[in-house]
Formats: C-alpha cells, structure tokens, sequence
C-alpha cells in the first residue's frame, strides 16, 4: 500500500453484513450486531478507507425480555442504512420478531426506540427506498428458511413514506429458482438510478457466494439479472453482500464482506463502474481487487475502529458490548481509573456461552497479541475473572478464589460439543491475588494464553484454535462471575487492555 492505494480488507474485523451511506462529504456504515447490545454499531469515514466506530443505534434489542440472555447467532441481522427527510434510517430483519425500524436527526443520535414494521417469522434483510421523482416509498426484503421455510427469494412492498408501515402484503419480485444455479439469494439492497429500480443481492451463501445486480423499470417487476461480483482465480471467497456508495466527484464504490473463518466477515472495498449497457461492473472486471487506487477524496490519516481501553472512571469505550441487555450492577464507575465488573452469580458458571455479562469486542483479523491486567477482589470461594476467547467453542484464562481462600491462576476451555468447561493446565498460585493476562493470537486465530504473576510471562496449556458462532466472528470477552448463591460476591478489576500487532 502507497499513499495512492489501498489494500483490503478495508475492516479486518467481523463488521457483518455491512451497508453504506454518503451525506455531504461524510460516508457512515453499519453492520449486523445479532445479539449482542448495544447493537447497530455506526462507523464513520471520510475516505472510504479509514473508518472510526461513532457509536450505536439500539441501546437494548426488543423485545427486551427475548434478549435478557445470550442469543448470540440472533437478533440484528444485515441492516440497511438510508438518509431521507434530514433523518438516518436504519431497518434490518430479527429473523424471529419481523422487520425493525429505527431513525434518527444525527448519526451519533438520539435514535427512536426499534419499531416494528412487519411482524413474521423469517423476514430479513430488509431495505427500503423513497423515490423522490414520484413520492413512492418501496421496501425489499429476504427470507430465512430456517424460520419460514422459505428462502432464495426477494419479496417487495410499498410502503408509507413515514417508513412506519407497509401497504400491501408484498410479492414476489424476484425468484432465485427461477434462475439456473442460484441459491440462497438474499440480502438486497435497493436504490433508484438511471431511470432503473436497481437491487444489489448477493447468492451462493456466505463462504462461496457471488454479488448479482437485478434491474427493472417498475419496482414490482419484471427484473433481469447480471452477476457482477465474484471469486474467478483471486483469494477473495464469497465475495458479496454490501452496499453502493457514490463520491462527490461522482465516483462509485462498493463495500462487501468476505467471510473469514473465526474472525468473522471482514469488509473490502471494491471500485464500481457502468458498462455501455447500464449494468454495474465490480472489481476488476468481477473480480476483487487487493490493492488498488484509493477514492477521489480528501487525504486522511490513518485511523481504524478503537479496540485499547484504559477504562477511565470504570467506563468501557464505544467498542465493547454485552452478550445480552445489560441489567443494572455489572460494571460499576468509580473515580480511578480500571474497568470493575461485578462477579456475577449464576448457575451457568461453568459455561461462558450462557452468560449475559461478558463483555465483548471483536477478534482482529490480523495476528495480534492481547493484553490486560486483572486484579481478583471476592473472597467468594469459586469466584473468577478472566480473558476469554469466546465462540461456539471458548478458552479463558484468569483468576478463581479457591475453598482454602487462595487466589489461583487457571486456564479453561470447552470445545463446540462440550456442556461445561474443563481444565487446561494446572491451576498456579497467584499470591497477589494479581495477574497480567496475554493471548497471542496467530495464523488461523490459534491462540497460546500466557499470565504472568510478575516472575515474568508463562505460557499455559495447548494451543486453542478459535471458532466462530455460527454467523458470529469469535469473541474476545472480559467477565467475572460467581457461583450460585446469596448475597454479594465481589467484584473483579481488569486495568490496561491492548491489542498490538504480531
């Protein structure tokens, strides 16, 4: 990469299902959060390139009480992000509650509570569209099978310009069967351009998919169809599933998502052209690129989503979520600085995949090494605190007060099939009842834990490959937890999170 080029992934990180938006010369993004909350997380840029996490747009994910524990494949699925009447909108599809709609004036907010547009099982991937030539307000969604039975087909409605309702009951716009080796069509995006109602669906599921662009004079149809995105002899797998942004200078980009193993589905950004027949061309040629020209815009420093934290005053940064809606008394301010989770009791204590108070960031694409401090403060005996790598298979390593009242350094994990956790490595006394914690990440997210109890680093049990969920990129989590009981059980002190380059 020179200062005239890029390299992808743009975001070398799990932001799902991304789509995209400009207003002036600002372009803002937002991804999939499933369950975790806060959720709808929005990204800032003003190259293309470097991007920043401004903040969320849900708070807590509705219905609250269907989220007060983890449902981490879930919730807020590949959302559409819009500008119209001075507002942002966001809609995406819960798979399980229907169609969601929130708004606000400003991106950092206040943004409405979610509203429901549609109620139904299986409705996802929603986007709309206000045409400003005629008034008309049209939405587009997805299916998801595993809900209605249904799949790999679009379904299109008008809908009221205040985006609170739908018009109709729908139809059938494009059927995906209806084209020879397309399956799993999903995902649209729709937008108005040269006189054409253009809708930007991906197909081929997430691991090996293609980009198709669909076209048709009316929104209701009938629509022809083009692939314009896809793998042919480069390392870009399933290149698909994102959004059309243009430049002022009136340069076109599109943002898609390549799924990558444990780390989830990292963003590119490929160049767009029109072909002499009005069809999008994407790539080079339909192919991704990996290093290319940068955008026709304003040169910008360096800059990518936080992941360090401090933890000023108790306070975690913009980058964290919970596995769940947060209740009142897991993390507590204070007027030092060091981030003090409370060690919850639960009867899940042996399984971190079940608990609602762990929180999260996202696991970097690249090799990197994570460290933090953690200091035990519960006389509970069982209590503990750690550092986890979290999918449907986790390892942790942290601090757990035994029966005798010690404090000792253990290091656990629990495969995919596996219904509780189990030891690692030996527990080792921590006199202190203080630990520094370190996971090295390398090459295919395989991750050595290492502690130091300040006779310097030592490695701890074998080397844990990391797993995503099944449509979440794996979890790096920090918790503190207590057996099942009564009463207060403490608290846990984690100071000095990093993450540093390998």
């Amino acid at each position: 990469m020179t200062a005239e080029t890029y390299t992808n992934p743009v975001l070398n990180a799990d932001w799902s299902d991304p789509d995209v938006v400009r207003v002036g010369d600002d372009f803002y993004l937002t991804a999939s959060s499933f369950g975790r909350a806060p959720g709808l997380p929005l990204l800032h840029s003003r190259d293309l390139v470097n991007w920043t996490l401004v903040g969320h747009a849900v708070d807590r994910l509705e219905p609250a009480k269907e989220f007060a524990a983890p449902r981490h494949d879930c919730g807020v699925w590949a959302p559409s992000l819009r500008h119209h009447d001075d507002r942002f909108w966001i809609f995406w599809g819960d798979p399980d509650q229907g169609i969601f709609q929130v708004n606000a004036p400003a991106i950092r907010g206040p943004w409405t509570r979610p509203h429901l547009v549609k109620a139904g099982k299986g409705l996802i991937d929603p986007c709309p569209l206000w045409d400003d030539e005629t008034g008309e307000a049209y939405l587009v969604h997805a299916w998801a099978k595993s809900r209605s039975g249904v799949k790999n087909r679009l379904t299109g409605h008008r809908m009221h310009p205040d985006g609170t309702a739908l018009l109709d009951e729908g139809k059938l716009i494009v059927d995906g069967d209806r084209i020879p080796g397309w399956f799993t069509l999903e995902g649209p995006k729709l937008y108005k351009h040269d006189g054409w109602f253009w809708i930007l669906a991906p197909a081929g599921g997430v691991e090996t998919g293609w980009q198709g662009a669909f076209r048709a004079r009316e929104f209701f149809g009938p629509y022809e169809e083009r692939i314009v995105l896809e793998q042919k002899d480069t390392d870009v797998n399933g290149p698909h599933q994102g959004g059309w942004v243009r430049t002022p200078s009136g340069e076109d980009w599109f943002l898609h998502f390549q799924q990558c193993g444990a780390y989830g589905r990292v963003v590119h950004l490929q160049p767009m052209r029109w072909d002499t027949d009005g069809w999008p061309v994407l790539g080079n040629d339909g192919a991704p690129v990996t290093v290319h020209r940068r955008p026709d815009l304003p040169t910008q420093p360096p800059a990518a989503p936080a992941t360090d934290d401090d933890f000023p005053g108790g306070r975690f940064g913009r980058q964290w979520s919970w596995t769940a809606n947060l209740r009142d008394g897991w993390a507590t301010q204070h007027s030092g600085d060091g981030l003090r989770l409370t060690c919850v009791r639960s009867a899940d204590a042996h399984d971190l995949r079940k608990l609602p108070h762990i929180l999260t960031q996202r696991l970097p694409g690249n090799p990197c090494a994570v460290e933090v401090g953690l200091r035990l403060d519960s006389e509970e005996p069982g209590a503990r605190a750690g550092l986890a790598v979290l999918g449907d298979a986790f390892g942790w390593i942290g601090l757990q007060r035994g029966a005798d009242g010690a404090v000792h350094v253990v290091h656990r994990f629990a495969e995919a099939v596996a219904e509780r956790e189990r030891d690692a490595e030996h527990a080792r006394l921590a006199p202190e009842g203080r630990v520094r914690l370190r996971i090295e990440a390398g090459d295919g997210a395989r991750c050595r834990f290492l502690h130091d109890i300040g006779d310097g680093w030592t490695s701890s049990g074998p080397v844990f490959a990391a797993t995503p969920w099944r449509w979440v990129g794996a979890l790096l989590g920090l918790f503190a937890l207590a057996p099942a009981g009564a009463g207060h059980a403490g608290a846990a002190t984690f100071t000095h999170f990093r993450i540093d380059p390998q």
